[in-house]
């Protein structure tokens, strides 16, 4: 076992870096959520999303006017943000009605 002067308890030894550790361990954790809000943010376009408005035609749908804008996409997944960009709370769309689509 180890031998312990009387007044230090074996179970606690003294810091050596004293709240400098903390703050260290607390910039750490910071730098590292930062990054990862950046990251992300990177990967979804830097939040700068450019919009395109069309005006909803006789016999549209979001259906047929995101297969039409995005033929390589999932039209699904593009319905969904045709959606969002517009706050629309389900399909349901009007003549003569402008909506923005996400480039």
């Amino acid at each position: 076992m180890y031998a312990a002067r009387p007044g230090i308890k074996p179970w606690r030894a003294n810091r050596a870096g004293g709240n400098g550790s903390w703050r260290r361990l607390l910039a750490a954790v910071a730098a590292v959520a930062a990054l990862s809000i950046a990251f992300s943010l990177g990967a979804r376009g830097g939040g700068d999303t450019h919009y395109t408005t069309v005006e909803v035609e006789p016999g549209d749908t979001l259906w047929s006017i995101a297969s039409a804008h995005y033929p390589a996409d999932d039209v699904r997944v593009r319905v969904d943000d045709i959606e969002q960009a517009n706050g629309l709370s389900g399909p349901a769309i009007q003549v003569g009605q402008s909506l923005r689509l996400p480039a």
